[in-house]
């Protein structure tokens, strides 16, 4: 990562294998969380996977308080009802 660390515009994780949610296979989140920033990256890193169990459940992995080291994110996304069309 510290390599190309300049050329990265966006980050997309799920764990592998399996594409689930991270957490839920061998993925080391923390780790490459914190080798992206120590490597200057302060972009979104979204996440494409698909839910081990239900979507409501594979949205918990990551508690509120680790979200957002940046306050971009807020700590609750709106509902489909909330959100603006």
């Amino acid at each position: 990562m510290a390599t190309h660390a300049d050329r990265v515009e966006h980050v997309q994780i799920a764990d592998a294998p399996g594409r689930h949610e991270p957490g839920t296979s061998e993925l080391d989140p923390d780790g490459y969380l914190r080798k992206l920033e120590a490597a200057g990256y302060d972009g979104w890193v979204a996440l494409e996977y698909t839910p081990r169990a239900d979507t409501v459940h594979g949205l918990l992995w990551l508690p509120p308080a680790q979200r957002s080291t940046s306050g971009r994110m807020p700590e609750r996304c709106p509902t489909p009802r909330e959100a603006p069309s």
